[in-house]
């Protein structure tokens, strides 16, 4: 599956995400958009019927279902993987019986006691994220003794809890959860040691995509449409440290610039 680097993009159906909310909510644009994310390059669709931007308020598992499954239908089968970012079981049952592929958990499977078990039967490809915290609370004061152990050692204990539930090995993506309970300083040490994360022995994907660091490093207001430069100098940051999944919002420019790094690589 990560023989050459995938693109997955981002799909969010919701009204209320930090770049695009609100855009896509009418099951028909969402479709249509995620045909031009696939028409670009996109290897996995993934799917969001909840924001989980800083600050954002939970969402029922009904409403979040009521959300995805009308997009899901119009999109599996068109040509890349359906992947589902949600925290909750309900939802995993529900998008799995509908033709999900893959789950994407910012909770690393550990926000709903029955989300474990759900991945494990389905025997899909599950990303663990890591987030210190809640949506709601994660940016007030974060704290770590050493941000890049703290985060690997968090997410291998995960890994291997969840193959002891029966998630098979090459099933398991780590992603180190960039803004997600993390300083600007936190972010740029994860980004500056992602090796550590890639010799893991497991898959890494990276999901930096317009998010709020970008503008913090520039130190002056720059609107999340307008950090495409940021996000594809992550990428290639990404590319050269052997992560080979990135999460992104701009598909085309993101695979321009991928395609180029391989090209000019030096044999």
């Amino acid at each position: 599956m990560y023989e050459k680097p995938l693109l997955m993009g981002v799909l969010n159906v919701t009204p209320d995400s930090f770049s695009d909310g609100g855009n896509f909510i009418d099951p028909a644009r969402a479709i249509e958009h995620g045909l031009k994310l696939i028409a670009e390059g996109a290897d996995i669709l993934d799917i969001g019927g909840e924001s989980t931007r800083p600050g954002a308020q939970a969402l029922s598992a009904d409403e979040e279902i009521s959300r995805l499954l009308p997009v899901i239908e119009g999109l599996r089968g068109r040509g890349a993987l359906i992947s589902i970012d949600t925290r909750n079981a309900a939802t995993m049952r529900a998008v799995l019986a509908h033709g999900a592929e893959m789950i994407n958990d910012i909770t690393a499977l550990k926000g709903d006691p029955e989300s474990l078990s759900v991945v494990a039967a389905a025997g899909v490809p599950v990303c663990l994220m890591h987030m210190q915290g809640e949506p709601q609370t994660m940016q007030d004061k974060p704290f770590y003794v050493d941000v890049v152990q703290d985060v690997l050692s968090s997410l291998l204990q995960q890994a291997e809890a969840c193959i002891q539930a029966g998630v098979k090995r090459e099933n398991i993506v780590l992603d180190p959860g960039i803004g997600f309970g993390k300083t600007l300083e936190h972010n740029l040490e994860l980004l500056k040691n992602l090796d550590v994360f890639t010799v893991s022995g497991f898959a890494v994907l990276l999901g930096t995509s317009r998010k709020s660091f970008i503008e913090k490093v520039m130190q002056h207001p720059v609107e999340p449409v307008d950090r495409l430069g940021g996000s594809i100098a992550t990428v290639l940051r990404g590319l050269d440290a052997g992560v080979r999944a990135f999460r992104v919002h701009d598909v085309a420019a993101t695979k321009q610039a991928i395609d180029l790094w391989q090209a000019t690589r030096p044999l």
